[in-house]
């Protein structure tokens, strides 16, 4: 008698284009971040009683996909002061970080000292929001990107730790898989900037652009190469890439910008056993064939009109043989929709993402909430979204 298919299998089956029971279901970032409700932050969100019953439905019936990052700081915006060594690096020798509170939220200021400059970013975290918005960004003219330029190569070193990913496989089990999570190069350049001012610079100084492109790249290549060595044959989340998608950037630059800089990253993966998804949110119907020729395995959140333009069976016929597909519900249809026309919605998600033959289709919202009550209605249509894929029969 062959045994039941644990959550691990049906994703694990899904990656390598195996036969499934059912597709995989995931809240993406509920299930997947650690969201812990007995923490007793005040800026926790997920303290407050509503988000519990939706923490305990990803835990106890979703196939469990853990993004988890094997360095300290992803960007800029996460920088840590401290070395864990105790000793100086160069980064606690050019940088300081402040943090204070004032009015009701959690302020946070860094600054770099480079090239005659002071480079100032400041960060906000609401009790009711869990977001980090950042209010000044670090980069805020051509001069300020110069001096950063000059930063030395041992500023970006960031020490590497997989103990800590094979900790938490062994804590999931087979309840699930960690998905190794980073950012790509365009990632950490543009969020140096406010949106406006990187669409200038990528626009309009696309030599200088690329300057720090190249060097942002190279030290995440090198832990890529590191990571996919030391903790090989896993599923790993590349994102970023839509900082090239529009409505910011045309379709040519997402080639100059992403696919330049992200394919020996996937390559680096792959030599060692493993699979990348791409996780691209705004419209992407044109950015496709480039994904796929970069030989990325998957694809997430594949975001439906208006704020996408690709539907789940345009996506399955066009690309299923080539890529897995995660996504194309959206959060805004689970939060506000009614819960019978949102019924209606899944089933014809899971329709199209399972129809002919294609890798596999993972069914899971393009985002989580954010706030900090869930409503019945959110809750409700989360609730039909995992029991419609765990009950599918195709």
């Amino acid at each position: 008698m062959t045994r039941p298919m644990t959550r691990r299998d049906r994703l694990m089956a899904t990656l390598r284009g195996g036969a499934v029971d059912r597709p995989p279901v995931s809240l993406y970032e509920i299930g997947g971040l650690q969201m812990d409700p007995t923490d007793p932050d005040p800026y926790n969100v997920y303290r407050d009683p509503t988000w519990r019953p939706l923490l305990e439905l990803a835990e106890g019936e979703t196939d469990l996909i853990r993004l988890r990052s094997a360095v300290r700081a992803q960007s800029h915006v996460a920088w840590d002061q401290s070395s864990p060594s105790g000793a100086r690096s160069v980064r606690d020798e050019l940088m300081q970080t402040e943090s204070w509170e004032q009015d009701g939220c959690r302020h946070t200021r860094v600054t770099v000292q480079i090239g005659g400059r002071q480079l100032t970013c400041q960060m906000r975290r609401e009790k009711d929001v869990d977001t980090l918005w950042t209010v000044e960004h670090l980069l805020k003219d051509r001069d300020d990107l110069l001096a950063y330029l000059q930063l030395p190569d041992a500023f970006f070193d960031e020490p590497i730790a997989v103990d800590p990913l094979s900790a938490e496989e062994q804590s999931v089990g087979d309840r699930g898989i960690v998905m190794v999570d980073t950012e790509d190069p365009l990632c950490a350049a543009a969020t140096l900037f406010s949106m406006q001012d990187y669409t200038i610079v990528a626009f309009t100084e696309r030599a200088l652009f690329h300057r720090l492109l190249q060097k942002l790249a190279g030290p995440l290549q090198r832990r890529t190469e590191q990571v996919a060595r030391a903790f090989p044959g896993r599923l790993w989340r590349i994102y970023g890439p839509e900082y090239a998608a529009e409505p910011y950037l045309p379709p040519q630059l997402f080639e100059e910008y992403v696919v330049r800089y992200v394919t020996p990253m996937v390559e680096a993966i792959h030599a060692h056993g493993g699979w990348v998804r791409i996780h691209c949110h705004g419209r992407t119907r044109h950015l496709l064939d480039m994904i796929v020729g970069m030989q990325a395995d998957a694809i997430d959140p594949l975001e439906p009109p208006p704020l996408g333009d690709v539907t789940m069976d345009y996506v399955r016929e066009r690309y299923g043989q080539q890529l897995v597909l995660f996504g194309n519900v959206e959060v805004a249809d689970i939060e506000r929709m009614e819960p019978a026309r949102f019924d209606t919605l899944v089933c014809q998600t899971l329709e199209q993402g399972t129809a002919g033959q294609g890798r596999g289709c993972g069914l899971m919202p393009t985002a989580c909430p954010v706030g900090r009550k869930i409503e019945q209605r959110t809750l409700t249509n989360f609730e039909t979204l995992v029991r419609r894929a765990v009950n599918w029969g195709g």
